[in-house]
């Protein structure tokens, strides 16, 4: 079985050490894992501080730096044959996966890909602040087996 098509636009990755290949490989592999068939978009984009404190401040009313933010088009929702599905856009703040990744004794490509499936599961319509862990239990069963950066 092949993977389904996906049309990725990465921003930001390859001045920070990133391979977007690398990422391409971990969306897909998330995305069979998940179920999700058909031809998909997806955006992933690397910011900076002062970047993502404004989208926090204006998607989430906190005016503050967070890791990774996710924003959902297109949802799970069936699709007509042969449509593109328009997942969204997962936002991450290289700066916040470095200070996290120092505090948690973990290598930064370790938690970048961390925050990469947890952005991606959000776009999938997962949601750990409403669930009982699920989320969360997933990611790590998630990041146990899916590829590498």
């Amino acid at each position: 079985m092949s993977a389904a098509p996906l049309d990725l636009e990465v921003e930001g990755a390859e001045e920070h050490g990133i391979d977007p290949g690398a990422l391409r490989e971990l969306a897909l592999a998330l995305l069979a894992a998940e179920g999700v068939e058909g031809p998909s978009a997806l955006g992933i984009a690397f910011v900076g501080e002062t970047e993502m404190r404004a989208l926090n401040a204006e998607h989430r009313d906190l005016d503050e730096v967070t890791d990774v933010l996710a924003f959902p088009m297109d949802g799970v929702d069936e699709l007509p044959p042969g449509l593109e599905r328009q997942l969204g856009d997962v936002v991450i703040c290289f700066a916040q996966a470095e200070r996290q990744a120092g505090e948690a004794g973990v290598e930064l490509r370790a938690e970048v890909r961390t925050l990469v499936v947890h952005g991606l599961l959000h776009l999938l319509g997962r949601d750990h602040e409403a669930d009982a862990g699920e989320m969360l239990a997933r990611q790590d069963e998630l990041t146990a087996v899916l590829p590498e950066l």
